[in-house]
């Protein structure tokens, strides 16, 4: 997973002193950013302190002192939520099993209300598939047995397929934009659920399987997913571009609902093939329906 520290060396790496206005005067220096001493004076904290704190030796972070540093750190406000998580880490206990995820009674039935018309897919906080209609199944992932999301063992996984699966990966033509919002959401996933030891084991299969997960996963970059574009070179119905957008679920707020819409013409048409072919017309399509409660 990733520490307090870590994170906060990787936003300090990437600040230089010219964008906050700091002087150098010429001097050779032997770190890409700021360095520790002038962060914290910059936030106004003990240089001391803040270098405990980015070793993880200082048990506390006020709210203040860690606003300060997203102050100077031009941390946007995912950003800096990420930060606070992160220094709420010290008190809790190691990682444990996580309990099993099941789609909320309402989010199938909004998913059914949507029909089939409308590509969805129902994610958990992993990116696991929960749900999906046949039109979502067959626009991400027609490759995969429909009925996969019934059996949590079997479930695909959305960042698991988009790195180790090269059917998935050689779908999309902004692979490496998606990739990188994927990397960006699991780090502030992690962040929320520092204890959850399926995420750990997720990232860490990622990390050591995949060099560009790896890669991108250094970079330290967070960010939320909730809207975008993605291009498909479609196996089925050939070049598809579509806008996502993200539902978060009162009920359920780790799981989202996303949804496809078509950017232009000729992919309203192509979801409209996919739609026929997938028999999205037909009775009971949400996969998990019979198991709703």
């Amino acid at each position: 997973m990733e520490s307090l520290g870590t994170f906060l060396k990787s936003r300090r790496d990437r600040v230089t002193p010219a964008e906050i206005g700091l002087l150098t005067y010429g001097t050779s220096r032997r770190v890409p950013g700021l360095r520790r001493e002038e962060l914290a004076q910059l936030a106004g904290v003990s240089a001391g302190y803040y270098t405990r704190l980015e070793q993880g030796q200082a048990e506390t972070a006020s709210e203040q002192v860690l606003d300060a540093l997203a102050r100077v750190l031009r941390l946007d406000q995912v950003e800096t939520v990420h930060l606070h998580n992160l220094a709420r880490q010290s008190v809790k206990p190691g990682l444990g099993e996580p309990p099993r995820e099941e789609p909320h009674a309402r989010v199938l039935t909004l998913l059914e209300s949507l029909g089939e018309a409308t590509p969805a897919v129902v994610l958990g906080r992993r990116g696991d598939v929960l749900a999906w209609n046949r039109t979502g199944h067959a626009l991400v992932a027609e490759h995969i047995p429909y009925e996969a999301p019934r059996n949590p063992a079997e479930r695909p996984s959305i960042p698991r397929m988009f790195f180790l699966d090269p059917h998935t990966r050689g779908m999309y033509r902004n692979w490496p934009d998606l990739a990188k919002v994927h990397v960006a959401y699991l780090r502030l996933t992690a962040g929320r659920y520092p204890t959850d030891a399926r995420l750990a084991g997720l990232i860490g299969e990622l990390t050591m399987n995949s060099p560009d997960f790896g890669a991108m996963w250094a970079t330290g970059d967070v960010s939320d997913c909730t809207t975008g574009a993605m291009h498909l070179q479609h196996p089925t119905v050939g070049a598809v571009s579509v806008d996502y957008q993200v539902w978060l679920q009162p009920d359920s707020p780790d799981h989202r609902v996303e949804i496809y819409t078509p950017n232009d013409a000729t992919s309203a048409d192509a979801l409209r093939v996919l739609n026929q072919q997938s028999g999205g017309d037909e009775p009971e399509s949400v996969t998990v329906r019979a198991e709703r409660h």
